[in-house]
């Protein structure tokens, strides 16, 4: 664990059963494993599925929290809560009732086989950008070097991403 403290924004989406019970059920057993770490919350978003469209509706959220644990050990824990929630990591883009992405660590970057940080494509994911933009507009991607405001600005993503819970 480092000394210095990164602030990390991890992504939650759920889109079955319970769903907004899962994304609050993931926010708490993050905050518990994280050094009992406080998050700042975005509202719930509801959005149709990305990739695979022919499924349930997400309800999406976006946590922040500071952190002086490496990316890689944030990875092992919200894979760690994936797994205590039942998640089946078999099949990409299809129903799940969790799914948690890391999406920044501060300005780490990491290109390997197991994390790729900042996540890839969030640039082109509403569902990602609007509930990032409630915590962080003026964070700067250390990619591509623009605003998280500037990226929603300039997606080509349609999707709609509808506001339901003020504070989930």
């Amino acid at each position: 664990m480092s000394s210095l403290k990164a602030k990390a924004f991890i992504g939650l989406g759920s889109n079955i059963g319970d769903r907004a019970g899962h994304l609050k059920t993931a926010t708490k057993e993050l905050e518990k494993r994280l050094e009992d770490a406080t998050c700042q919350r975005s509202p719930i978003y509801l959005s149709k599925a990305w990739g695979v469209t022919n499924q349930n509706d997400f309800y999406n959220q976006v946590i922040a929290f500071e952190t002086g644990l490496e990316p890689e050990s944030l990875l092992h824990h919200c894979i760690q809560v994936e797994k205590a929630m039942g998640r089946n990591r078999a099949r990409r883009w299809h129903s799940r009732n969790i799914d948690i992405d890391l999406l920044f660590v501060g300005n780490n970057i990491r290109q390997s086989e197991k994390l790729n940080l900042p996540h890839p494509m969030i640039e082109k994911r509403n569902f990602v950008l609007v509930p990032l933009m409630e915590l962080a507009p003026q964070f700067i991607h250390p990619i591509l070097g623009k605003t998280i405001e500037e990226l929603y600005l300039q997606t080509n993503d349609l999707l709609e991403v509808l506001m339901l819970e003020m504070h989930g």
